[in-house]
């Protein structure tokens, strides 16, 4: 929600502005509270609309309609002021977050989820169009996925079938991306079919992360609507047919609202738990946010309007009807806004949650760290862990009851995308009240951002990635709290050294691995004669096949060599084409490499082969690790799995950056101040000392790195490599 501007009204219709929700061509949102304290979702009609006497007579008439919508998946109309000089129209106001903010924020929806979504926005679509109306723009972002259910809202641009469009002739109306061909053509003669296509797009979405026409500028996405089938790749194989039903080009082959109930019924065995874990605590945890909605100010000459709308003491008000304000009282009011069957359906989530994480408001007010994170792309399952990982230390700082501020976790998803991880670093920046950012998860994502957080504007921890020492842009303010790539060479070195006995051995130089490959190579290379080893570099072309990589491990095997170190990365296509190769060759010697990243792929390429591999990483299993299992056992009973790597280490982050904020004197918590006291604070954590240099943003590394070993088709915790080595520092 935005402040009101300065020209906004504070209140309309007896109803008091507390801030902006949004504004489109039609006019603006307003979040606002009515004489009884329930919250409402205010549309105002922009003046050149208004000032349209067919488009008054129009929206009497489409107003009257709107009040016959009845459903428990639409939000309904609650007030309007058509004939009002600024028309107004006023709906239920749903605290939950969208179809497209989960989406975005934790992926694609299982198919049991996705059908129950279809059947009942199919219910909702069946009783607009019952009332005589078209919605017109169902899309992602009016969808809102509350937990006893979703909601269909903003019927900004709905009409009666077969009647011009509230807007100019001849433009298409709706989402490009989500509008049916016809609209896309800009034909008068759109009806409920037309809805029936859009639905189609929103739960192909929601079934795969991505909209079924791509995306991109508005005239491509048009064009493929019209010409083009859709993509439903990723969309789970059951829902393929009702969705491709959906998506017919023709308005007359497509399902109506009560077909597509037919074709996507839901299992009515789910009841409330229509949603998966992580979704419904996400949504009760958007919800709770809304508790802390500030008063707004009375507007002028309304005093005592205002007063008389206070609660009294009956009703949990102070004695004698005095106003109250502040943070107890908007959650109050937003939890009676909340249905009763939202709050029974979280099990204990929106009210028992929020009693668990917020016991009492802290003295010293809230402080904001953000997490830029891909949380639906290529490495969203290292953006999701990290995202969990941060959500439980700000909920375990927000529970101390010594706590001098409270954590509030900014959520923002790059989706993996470079230009948009420039956006959201500028988007980040430009918001004064974040103090740092956790982030980005990849590497393209923070060359992408360091040029704006490098520009000593915004303290950034990148927890899954780092940045060379020669980019420039890094900065005063760039924390990397992962190693370097070359500090993985130290646990492989004191492998092969101190367990291995090794006297010769290969350094396979990944051509497909780029400069990384090649300097961890030359790194090797140097290092293994100081310790009496002798070092054969042996070559991997790019993207191998399988004689390519034959050639590679027979030239390895016939040097003579023990131990094989691959340099490249343990996700790219060398790596398992090299472990089947050297199987292949007979080779039964040690091999060892580098993992910074899951590199699931790498199991389930190589298979067998990669049994024994020895692997250094810069994460830790938190499963395994000593002195994590509180963590982990946390971790499972809120998300229902075991932490993923660098879950662990985004909670210690922020850890790290909460005990600096708080280490800074009341009047001093400022971006710079906060940069100047990351690097002079240690924080031990739960999976290493967390400590920079005072002169540079060198991260001191102690403790955090580990070896693995591949057993059986997974990745086996040893532990920290200096304890299985045995070079542990007395």
């Amino acid at each position: 929600m935005q402040a009101l501007r300065e020209g906004d009204p504070r209140a309309i219709g007896g109803y008091r502005l507390l801030g902006r929700l949004g504004a489109g061509g039609m006019g603006v949102v307003y979040l606002a509270r009515s004489a009884g304290g329930a919250l409402v979702a205010l549309k105002t009609i922009r003046p050149r609309h208004a000032a349209d006497a067919a488009f008054r007579t129009r929206l009497r008439r489409e107003v009257a309609a709107l009040r016959r919508v009845s459903s428990p998946f639409a939000v309904p109309l609650l007030d309007a002021g058509p004939d009002a000089p600024v028309p107004w129209l006023a709906t239920a106001y749903v605290p939950a977050p969208s179809l497209a903010d989960v989406v975005h924020a934790l992926g694609p929806l299982p198919a049991w989820t996705v059908r129950a979504v279809g059947d009942r926005l199919a219910r909702a679509l069946l009783a607009v169009h019952a009332a005589g109306l078209v919605h017109r723009d169902v899309k992602p972002g009016n969808v809102l996925l509350a937990l006893d259910g979703p909601r269909l809202i903003d019927f900004g641009i709905a009409r009666y079938a077969g009647e011009t469009a509230l807007t100019a002739p001849g433009s298409a109306i709706g989402s490009p991306g989500y509008l049916s061909p016809e609209q896309a053509l800009a034909e008068t003669d759109v009806g409920p079919p037309s809805d029936m296509f859009s639905l189609g797009c929103v739960l192909a979405f929601a079934a795969s992360g991505r909209p079924p026409f791509g995306e991109g500028p508005a005239a491509a996405l048009l064009y493929r609507t019209v010409h083009d089938p859709p993509d439903l790749t990723g969309v789970p194989k059951e829902l393929t047919g009702p969705l491709g039903a959906l998506l017919r080009k023709e308005p007359g082959a497509r399902p109506d609202a009560a077909g597509a109930r037919e074709l996507l019924p839901a299992d009515p065995r789910l009841g409330d738990g229509w949603l998966p874990e992580p979704v419904t605590r996400f949504v009760a945890e958007r919800a709770t946010v809304l508790l802390d909605l500030p008063e707004a100010p009375s507007p002028p000459g309304d005093a005592t309007r205002a007063a008389a709308a206070a609660p009294t003491a009956a009703g949990g008000g102070p004695p004698g009807g005095a106003r109250r304000g502040g943070p107890g009282q908007s959650r109050r009011r937003v939890l009676a806004a909340l249905s009763g069957g939202a709050l029974t359906a979280a099990a204990g989530g929106a009210v028992l949650w929020t009693r668990r994480e917020r016991p009492g408001q802290a003295a010293g007010g809230t402080r904001t760290v953000a997490l830029h994170a891909d949380l639906s792309g290529d490495l969203a399952a290292l953006g999701r862990a990290q995202r969990r990982g941060a959500e439980l230390a700000v909920e375990h700082f927000n529970t101390a009851a010594d706590r001098p501020f409270e954590v509030r976790l900014r959520v923002l998803d790059d989706g993996g995308d470079a230009a948009r991880a420039g956006e959201v670093a500028g988007q980040l920046a430009a918001e004064p009240g974040v103090l740092a950012v956790v982030g980005p998860t990849g590497e393209d994502a923070c060359r992408a951002a360091a040029p704006v957080y490098g520009g000593d504007s915004l303290p950034w921890l990148p927890v899954s990635a780092t940045l060379s020492a020669l980019t420039a842009e890094r900065g005063d303010s760039y924390f990397p709290v992962r190693l370097d790539g070359l500090f993985l060479n130290a646990p492989l070195l004191a492998w092969v050294i101190e367990r291995t006995g090794t006297a010769r051995a290969a350094v396979v130089t990944d051509a497909g691995g780029g400069d990384p490959s090649w300097a961890m190579s030359q790194s090797l290379r140097r290092e293994l004669p100081h310790s009496g080893i002798e070092a054969v570099e042996v070559r991997l072309p790019a993207a191998p096949d399988e004689r390519a990589a034959a050639r590679t491990a027979a030239e390895a095997v016939a040097a003579g060599v023990d131990t094989v170190l691959f340099t490249g990365p343990l996700s790219g296509p060398g790596a398992a084409a090299l472990a089947r190769a050297l199987r292949e060759a007979g080779f039964a010697g040690a091999v060892g490499a580098v993992r910074s990243d899951p590199a699931d792929g790498f199991l389930r390429e190589a298979g067998r082969a990669a049994d024994g591999w020895v692997v250094s990483c810069p994460f830790l299993d938190a499963e395994a690790a000593a002195g994590t299992a509180g963590f982990a056992r946390a971790h499972r009973e809120r998300y229902g799995d075991g932490p993923a790597p660098y879950a662990a280490e985004a909670y210690d982050t922020v850890g790290f950056v909460a005990r600096a904020v708080g280490e800074l004197a009341d009047g001093q918590v400022t971006r710079r101040n906060l940069m100047r006291r990351l690097r002079g604070t240690a924080h031990t954590g739960i999976t290493a000392t967390y400590r920079f240099t005072e002169d540079t943003s060198a991260y001191v590394p102690v403790e955090a790195l580990y070896l693995y070993e591949v057993r059986d088709g997974r990745f086996a915790y040893l532990g920290p490599y200096q304890e299985v080595t045995g070079t542990a520092p007395a």
